[in-house]
């Protein structure tokens, strides 16, 4: 699936969604990692894109046959387009968890993921001349109905006023619906969002780092995916060093194995597998269908909620999910004809 040769529709459809549910799993990790080791949103960044670029450049061999330092030439030729790359996938985590402090999780997610299809269609328009069409913007119209409903949907049973631990998985959940109405966790409290234009302002940069990514890497699209996230990680990591060198790149309690296990998750699964899988969908979907496939991430992240931290979801969170996954099941129809590079209409 990594190598040069493009898949067919179908099968980039499922690598996108497949890349999707991996990001869904990494809100529950990342959680982990603030509370077993006492890292910030800022530093678990730079390990995941580190652990990423990592484990790529380990499977380069066996994914290409060849060394990464074949890589080195491929750079050189496209520089400006792999730096942004890197950079928008660096601005599109580190601003939404900025976001998330200031203006909740529910704000900052309804933002940056709803704004960012938008983003990416008008993009793609103007870029690639990828048409929407009245279809296409019904779909991503239900599609932001659907996260809306799904984000604010709040379970009645939880007291977002109630002390918690800091940094338990549960909160990320739980906050994400207390935080519609203000409120995010910070510490051993949860607490009012303070600056919640600030919050809305770094979901906006978020969502253009997002949709920056999608069409840098379909614009990419005619090299190899495992190529293109490894240097978009290499890149994003650089970035994100000096960040997390000021906040302190190690854990509280040191490499402990529980923290060494999640890191490598992190680097792997949601990091190096799901970009992987989600450059080598961009070679052949369009731009604004990706957006809207992608949003299966919020779907997967509620689900692990519900089944694993005992979130219970409202009717009108099981209603949103509903409308957001049939959104995604009518997103990606078989096109007439193939495209036949990156840049083609979709």
């Amino acid at each position: 699936m990594f190598r040069a040769s493009p898949l067919s529709f179908g099968r980039a459809i499922f690598a996108i969604a497949l890349a999707a549910s991996a990001w869904g799993t990494g809100g529950a990790v990342a959680a982990m990692l603030y509370s077993a080791g006492g890292l910030d949103p800022l530093t678990v960044s730079f390990w995941r894109f580190l652990g990423g670029a990592l484990a790529l450049a380990a499977a380069w061999p066996l994914l290409r046959g060849e060394g990464t330092f074949s890589l080195v030439g491929r750079f050189r030729r496209e520089k400006a387009r792999f730096l942004a790359t890197g950079v928008g996938m660096a601005v599109y985590q580190t601003a939404y968890f900025a976001a998330v402090d200031h203006a909740g999780v529910a704000v900052a997610t309804v933002v940056t993921l709803g704004s960012g299809p938008i983003l990416v269609a008008v993009g793609a328009r103007l870029w690639m001349g990828e048409r929407l069409g009245g279809r296409g913007a019904l779909i991503i119209g239900s599609a932001l109905a659907g996260l809306i409903l799904l984000v604010s949907g709040g379970d009645p049973a939880v007291d977002s006023t109630a002390p918690v631990s800091g940094g338990d998985p549960a909160i990320v959940s739980t906050s994400a619906r207390s935080a519609a109405t203000g409120l995010v966790s910070s510490g051993d409290q949860v607490v009012g969002a303070t600056v919640p234009i600030l919050g809305i302002g770094l979901a906006l940069l978020s969502a253009v780092g997002y949709a920056g990514t999608i069409l840098l890497g379909r614009a990419i699209g005619t090299g190899d995916s495992a190529g293109s996230a490894l240097i978009g990680f290499a890149v994003g990591s650089l970035c994100l060093f000096p960040f997390a060198l000021g906040s302190g790149l190690g854990p509280e309690g040191g490499f402990t194995v529980t923290v060494v296990m999640l890191l490598a998750y992190l680097g792997v699964v949601p990091s190096a597998l799901a970009y992987g899988l989600f450059f080598a969908g961009l070679r052949v979907v369009p731009s604004t269908t990706a957006s809207v496939v992608a949003l299966v991430e919020p779907l997967v992240a509620t689900a692990i909620a519900v089944a694993f931290l005992g979130e219970r979801l409202t009717v009108a969170a099981v209603l949103g999910g509903l409308v957001l996954l049939a959104a995604v099941v009518f997103s990606g129809p078989l096109p007439r004809s193939r495209p036949s590079g990156p840049a083609a209409p979709g």
